[in-house]
């Protein structure tokens, strides 16, 4: 069993994860908002806004820890949940709302002949599709994101040590 992290290199770690993934979520949000916005998917591109918001919340939070002030945890706690909820509103609001128009376009002729050769209906595949894409979205969301809140919150005295005796 390996002792547990200094307070300095648990805050280091800490800040490094911040900056990772708050500028990982910013850039990918940023990307499909424009994607969205592009296609006219509003709803969309309000979506991937407010992802990139909590992404620039947890950059936020890291900014705030790096100044020595301890509420900067807070901030990328409350990101992860942020993000979190803005994710699982959207797939039940999907999940709730079916529209199968547009994978539906996303048939080839091919697909449709092969779904017909396997005895499956095209309306029973393309409900499957829709319902797993968004099970799935939110389900692996919840995973990354609870253990990345999870890992922060578990940081919490060894961050508040490490500012302490930075001042």
């Amino acid at each position: 069993m390996q002792p547990p992290l200094l307070p300095t290199e648990a805050l280091a770690r800490v800040l490094r994860l911040a900056r990772v993934d708050g500028t990982g979520v910013l850039m990918v949000a940023t990307f499909f908002a424009l994607t969205s916005a592009a296609m006219g998917d509003f709803w969309g591109a309000v979506v991937w806004l407010l992802v990139a918001g909590a992404g620039a919340v947890e950059l936020h939070g890291g900014t705030l820890l790096r100044d020595a002030e301890p509420r900067g945890l807070n901030w990328l706690i409350a990101s992860q949940f942020l993000l979190l909820l803005v994710v699982l509103g959207y797939c039940t609001l999907r999940l709730v709302h079916f529209d199968l128009a547009p994978i539906r376009e996303a048939l080839t002729d091919e697909m449709r002949a092969s779904l017909r050769e396997a005895n499956y209906g095209e309306e029973d595949f393309l409900r499957v599709v829709y319902v797993t894409t968004y099970g799935v979205m939110g389900g692996l969301t919840l995973l990354y994101k609870g253990a990345v809140a999870l890992y922060f919150f578990r940081r919490r005295a060894a961050v508040a040590a490490a500012l302490e005796a930075a001042e």
